[in-house]
């Protein structure tokens, strides 16, 4: 069983900046592809970054250019660094693990940002 953690989220002006962080549990990170989504008040989770074992990266159109995803396969950790934040950015945002051993999500980390 995995176990996925988020860290970085909190409260930050339109424009700024935040980087959150996911520490995984599972000794198969290396191998696995990892992602983030996010989900906003009244809508559907949505993936919105994801990063592959081998390093390849797919964003949603809406956060090209504005955030990335990485990895360090020796802490087990995938990052996401954001950029240029806009108030439609607030959501809850969740941390994926997919691999043969399953699918599965850390417990979400909120980040609000104020116009």
């Amino acid at each position: 069983q995995a176990q996925l953690v988020e860290f970085g989220g909190g409260l930050v002006q339109a424009g700024g900046s935040l980087r959150l962080s996911c520490v995984a549990s599972i000794s198969i990170f290396s191998i696995s592809t990892m992602g983030w989504a996010r989900q906003a008040p009244g809508k559907q989770r949505e993936l919105i970054a994801t990063i592959t074992s081998g390093g390849r990266t797919n964003y949603i159109d809406s956060v090209k250019g504005r955030f990335t995803i990485s990895r360090d396969n020796v802490k087990n950790t995938v990052y996401l660094q954001m950029n240029s934040l806009k108030p439609e950015d607030t959501a809850v945002y969740y941390c994926n693990s997919n691999s043969y051993m399953g699918n599965y999500w850390g417990q979400g980390t909120q980040v609000t940002v104020s116009s």
